[in-house]
């Protein structure tokens, strides 16, 4: 089943800032609601050695349609230099809740105008 609905995960070095960009992305509708993690610890390989830090996570509930402007103003917004913004398609879920994911988002055509 398509339920064109996606989990964006985005990750941050700072709680207080992913949790406000959050709310930027609720209040813009690109996002229904996003469920914040204010410690996590992340364990990869960046430039030659592996790091080991504490960050935040979110796990936004939208369209997938919205992706690419949740990327594009992503990546003028946050601190790293190659964030994390991944997309995982929704196969299945409560119909009502996925319907109000659908309700609560602007339609791609509304950002393109």
């Amino acid at each position: 089943m398509n339920t064109g609905c996606v989990e964006v995960v985005i990750t941050a070095d700072d709680a207080d800032w992913l949790a406000d960009y959050t709310r930027q992305l609720v209040e813009d509708r690109l996002a229904a609601c996003g469920q914040n993690i204010s410690t996590i610890r992340s364990i990869y390989h960046w430039e030659g050695k592996v790091q080991d830090e504490r960050e935040a996570r979110v796990a936004l509930h939208t369209r997938a349609e919205l992706v690419p402007e949740i990327i594009k103003r992503t990546n003028a917004k946050h601190a790293y230099d190659v964030p994390c913004v991944i997309a995982m398609p929704i196969s299945e879920g409560n119909p009502d809740y996925l319907s109000w994911v659908r309700d609560s988002t602007r339609d791609l055509h509304d950002i393109q105008a």
